[in-house]
């Protein structure tokens, strides 16, 4: 009798709850937890945002180089448009390229990339049929019958450089229309024959600079390759 009185009251005293101490020590340790997953989530987050926008980016920019790639292959000579077929004045690239519509012969379209508002926009004539149409979209501005192609946002900036033979890259279009002058003039003395007149640029690079970018992304095509 005395050995089962005995053997409850170990029972019941083996049988205690938790302590306050206990408790909160347990609650700390769980916030503690909390936190660092909440952490670890963010950065996750973070981390695959940063992702994407790079990613966006990436083919943002994809797009406006193959669309100037295009524009540069397909430029036509300095004969054809009777000036510098490739141009940079200011913050404006201008392209003279050759445009195959379907069902008549080839024919000349003025593809000009302008920056304004941080946004790159692809302004092109239609196809132009005469040397008359030609020198009126080349001096005039995007007018009846252009499109306009918002390419990319959020540019700081752009610019363009363009390869001159025998001068090397240049800024300068006086460099082109010397180069445009001197083989003109060569094709004016009989022992040289009456070769097409050469290009007067032969590479382009770009240069382009975004707000979420630290340094400018650059670019070298080939013009009429």
């Amino acid at each position: 009798m005395k050995t089962t009185v005995r053997s409850e009251r170990r029972g019941r005293s083996g049988a205690r709850g938790f302590t306050l101490i206990e408790l909160l020590v347990a609650i700390a340790i769980m916030a503690v937890i909390a936190v660092l997953s909440w952490r670890g989530l963010d950065q996750i987050i973070r981390g695959r945002q940063t992702i994407t926008n790079a990613m966006e980016d990436e083919r943002v920019f994809a797009q406006l180089f193959d669309q100037m790639r295009i524009d540069a292959r397909q430029a036509a000579t300095d004969d054809e448009s009777g000036q510098a077929a490739v141009s940079v004045s200011g913050s404006v690239l201008q392209i003279v390229r050759q445009v195959n519509v379907p069902g008549s012969a080839p024919r000349l379209e003025v593809v000009r990339y302008r920056v304004s508002g941080g946004r790159v926009t692809r302004y092109a004539s239609p196809p132009l049929g005469t040397v008359g149409d030609l020198r009126a979209a080349l001096r005039g501005g995007e007018g009846d019958g252009w499109s306009a192609v918002p390419l990319m946002g959020g540019v700081g900036s752009i610019s363009a450089r363009m390869y001159v033979p025998k001068v090397g890259w240049t800024t300068q279009m006086n460099d082109v229309q010397s180069a445009i002058t001197e083989a003109d003039n060569n094709l004016k003395v009989p022992q040289l024959g009456s070769a097409p007149l050469p290009r007067s640029v032969t590479g382009l690079e770009v240069s382009v600079g975004a707000t979420s970018l630290a340094r400018p992304v650059v670019r070298v095509f080939l013009v009429g390759e």
